[in-house]
């Protein structure tokens, strides 16, 4: 595959003159042409779906949900170069998990360093860099596979306080935002998370060990390999089957709780 292969790219930000810099930088590359501009999340995820660009620029911090939340929410994601402002939590992420980033303001020189960097390895890798997510645009230190580096990026993201406060799920073609407060449990579904809360139930395709990993520990407990529950709905802890006991929640929910389960919940509830 050649340098020249045409590449369709998206531009997702919520500063007009962002964009226009963008744009403008691509002006110098005619074999990349820009499908469309948007101005959040929401714009971008229908653009994404729409358009199936190879190269998206995105913003981190947008209203509404920012780059990460919205990339959460993506199947079969494209190619990324972050755009942000200073942030300590994305930097973070992108250096621990070799992701380009351009830092705002950025200058041409900059972006081109970024672009030609994606687009060499892309002429290399050929269509394997086409169709992974965002790790496409580098490979983990460690070499991990694209999958992996971008599962592991979302993670060190999620270390960010915006993201600690809130669960971002996609539900019949709308966004809804999920406070931690208004969740009860989560329950491992297939390939999917269900989160239980006071509105119903919602499926997230993440897995159990990332919720685990990225949930306030002190508030949310897992006490099962299929059960986290939000310590704050525990109503009381009845024994049942053998060494296991079932959480009973406000809402009337039983959560099963095993044995290195009741362990936890005990030391975090301090009984």
């Amino acid at each position: 595959m050649s340098n020249n292969t045409p590449v369709k790219a998206i531009i997702i930000d919520d500063e007009p003159l962002a964009r226009m810099i963008v744009k403008e930088y691509l002006g110098y590359y005619p074999e990349i042409t820009i499908l469309q501009e948007c101005g959040d999340g929401f714009e971008g995820i229908k653009a994404i779906q729409q358009h199936h660009p190879d190269l998206i620029f995105l913003d981190v911090q947008m209203p509404k949900i920012n780059g990460f939340e919205m990339l959460e929410l993506v199947e079969d994601p494209p190619a990324v170069i972050f755009t942000t402002a200073f942030d300590e939590y994305a930097i973070k992420a992108f250096e621990n998990h070799a992701v380009d980033y351009l830092l705002k303001p950025f200058n041409k020189e900059r972006f081109d360093k970024a672009l030609r960097k994606w687009l060499d390895q892309r002429a290399t890798r050929g269509s394997d860099a086409i169709t992974h997510g965002p790790a496409a645009v580098a490979h983990g230190p460690g070499g991990e596979k694209p999958a992996d580096s971008t599962e592991a990026l979302l993670e060190t993201a999620s270390q960010s306080p915006t993201q600690q406060q809130r669960i971002v799920v996609k539900t019949g073609g709308k966004i809804k935002i999920i406070p931690l407060e208004d969740i009860h449990y989560l329950e491992a579904a297939d390939d999917y998370v269900k989160i239980h809360t006071h509105n119903g139930a919602f499926l997230k395709n993440r897995t159990m060990s990332f919720f685990e990993k990225t949930l306030d520990p002190v508030q949310f407990v897992r006490t099962h390999r299929s059960y986290i529950l939000n310590v704050q709905q525990v109503t009381r802890i009845d024994p049942y089957e053998k060494d296991s006991h079932l959480c009973i929640l406000q809402s009337g929910a039983q959560v099963p709780v095993s044995k290195a389960g009741y362990v936890k919940l005990k030391a975090v509830l301090g009984l």
